[in-house]
């Protein structure tokens, strides 16, 4: 069990920023919407991807909200 967590990783990429009418709750600096990709991988090979769009600050980089799409 110990050698499949050391074949299985995850990246995230996010696909598109835009800015939003808001402030982040913690820094006070504005924020944005992202939409973001997960994607899992086993032995380098993607067997689960997911979507979503998220409010992020631009500052601090908290995730202030996210939504599934």
């Amino acid at each position: 069990m110990v050698c499949f967590c050391f074949l299985v990783d995850q990246r995230r990429m996010t696909l598109k920023i835009r800015p939003v009418a808001a402030m982040c709750s913690r820094c006070g600096c504005a924020a944005s919407v992202a939409d973001i990709k997960t994607e899992t991988r086993f032995c380098y090979v993607p067997f689960c991807w997911r979507s979503w769009r998220v409010v992020i600050c631009t500052f601090c980089g908290s995730i202030l909200r996210s939504y599934a799409r």
